[in-house]
Formats: structure tokens, C-alpha cells, sequence
């Protein structure tokens, strides 16, 4: 188990409208200095389906996607121990500040991706989401889109995550 420090910052800009919170970049989001890198986590996917749009490839296209559809990408820790990239295996965990994205945005609502990165999320930065004008009513805890969560299809998934997107 090594202590890691989340090496790349989040992904905003002025005009994002939605938070997406991770827990932690796996190995392969790491060695590719972006979220989600890994190929067979649903996310970019996920959110092709959602957004009636391409699925993005490569990074630039990432970054594209996600400031067309206002979507700024983050995850809820900084810092932990954590073997490979199982959140099962963090330990010690501390989180990011959510004043350094907030209040340079449009955000109205945190969607925040997977179990472990929503109780973080409710024990450590829920408060502060409110104090910077996103109340829990529109903080979302969805489905992970890691395969790990195999009990959710890509179209289970989009169902609920549509929810949460219903009023955009």
C-alpha cells in the first residue's frame, strides 16, 4: 500500500454546470494524467448515451466533451494509501476543498460516482457544498460506472443517472 497524492488538478471552466465527483484516479487515469482512463470503466460511455453525443477517445476529446456539456470533473479525495486502484483499499483518505472549483463556476448540482466516494463526499465536503449554494437536495449519489459494479448494465446506469440530469 503506498500513500499517492491526486497529481493533476480537477477540470472546469467558468461555465461548467454540473460536478462529478470520483473517489480516486485509478493506475491508468494516473499514468494518463485525466479521469477515467481506464478503458473498460463505462463513464465516458455513460455520459456519450446521456448526452446524445460521440463517445470522446483521447484526452483532447475529453476535454472537449465535457466543456461543450458543462461538466467539470473531480475527485472527492487528495490523498490517500491505496493498493492499485481499488477504493476498497483506501485508507486515511483526505479530501479536496471544493472552494477551489465552486465558487469559478455555474455548478448546480454534484453528482458523485460510486459508494465510497459518496460517504467522503457526505462525512467531509456535504457542508461545505451547501455553505457554497449546492444544498443536499442536489447532491446525487449514483451508480459507479467502474466494472467492478457489475450489476449495473451500461442502460441501468443511464436510467439513473438520468434522474439526476432530468432538469439540465
Amino acid at each position: 500500500m503506498s500513500r499517492l497524492t491526486h497529481d493533476f488538478g480537477p477540470f472546469f471552466d467558468e461555465n461548467s454546470e454540473i460536478l462529478i465527483l470520483g473517489s480516486f484516479p485509478s493506475v491508468k487515469s494516473r499514468e494518463q494524467q485525466f479521469y477515467y482512463g481506464h478503458p473498460q470503466n463505462r463513464f465516458w460511455k455513460l455520459l456519450a448515451v446521456l448526452f446524445c453525443d460521440e463517445c470522446p477517445t483521447t484526452i483532447d476529446e475529453k476535454r472537449v466533451f465535457l466543456k461543450r456539456n458543462h461538466i467539470a470533473l473531480w475527485d472527492v479525495i487528495e490523498s490517500c494509501e491505496i493498493t492499485g486502484s481499488s477504493d476498497s483499499s483506501i485508507r486515511n483518505a483526505i479530501v479536496n476543498d471544493l472552494e477551489k472549483v465552486i465558487p469559478n463556476t455555474k455548478i448546480d448540482r454534484i453528482l458523485i460516482n460510486g459508494g465510497l466516494a459518496y460517504r467522503l463526499f457526505e462525512k467531509h465536503m456535504a457542508e461545505q457544498a451547501a455553505s457554497l449554494g449546492i444544498p443536499e437536495e442536489r447532491c446525487f449519489k449514483m451508480p459507479s460506472t467502474s466494472p467492478a459494479n457489475a450489476a449495473y448494465s451500461l442502460e441501468r446506469l443511464a436510467g439513473c443517472w438520468r434522474i439526476a440530469l432530468s432538469d439540465v
